[in-house]
């Protein structure tokens, strides 16, 4: 029974991720989506985009990975995708949370979702790359569907957007980016990115 406990300590030790608020705001609402909204949507595109993978994957991994891939946004708080600068010292925050958290469960668990945080954040794995597209294009998709939303209100440019998320999602589903890269050009000719 003390296994059970220590599960139920942390399944209610992630029911905090619902109050971490991110950057990109939900389809047709005003307020910004949390967490844990982020992680169901990114979970559930990944199972739908797996026949548009390049090569067989265990989407079952894939999808676990993001279950667990935003953890550490329970301590280290979320920072918008398309930031430049602290991102060291945002991923050393999020590695201790994510210690932490998984420290709550029964060890073999723990290690368990632990060993899946590093896949994902590592991206070397198949399953690892195509998380990462769902999970770097998830914002574009909403921001697009926004008319630009947060990039507008915090600045982000078209060639910044690029950057940032092109190679992930071309690098996990290249099927994915090429109907992504039109939709950004169509939305840079629209004044979807600020300045």
């Amino acid at each position: 029974m003390i296994n059970v406990k220590q599960v139920i300590d942390f399944i209610l030790e992630i029911d905090k991720l619902k109050a971490v608020m991110r950057k990109v705001r939900p389809l047709g609402l005003d307020r910004y989506e949390n967490t844990a909204e982020h992680t169901w949507q990114v979970a559930l595109l990944a199972a739908s985009l797996a026949p548009y993978a390049e090569a067989p994957l265990d989407i079952d991994r894939v999808i676990c990975m993001l279950l667990v891939h935003d953890i550490g946004e329970i301590d280290a708080g979320d920072t918008i995708v398309f930031a430049q600068d602290g991102w060291k010292e945002w991923k050393a925050a999020e590695q201790a949370s994510v210690q932490r958290i998984f420290g709550i469960l029964p060890p073999d668990t723990g290690a368990s979702f632990l060993a899946l945080w590093r896949e994902f954040e590592s991206g070397e794995s198949a399953e690892a790359r195509f998380a990462h597209a769902a999970d770097r294009v998830m914002p574009v998709l909403l921001n697009l569907a926004n008319q630009g939303g947060s990039w507008r209100e915090h600045g982000i440019s078209y060639e910044r957007v690029v950057e940032r998320v092109g190679p992930e999602i071309e690098a996990g589903c290249p099927a994915l980016w090429e109907y992504v890269a039109d939709q950004l050009a169509q939305a840079k000719e629209m004044g979807f990115f600020g300045e």
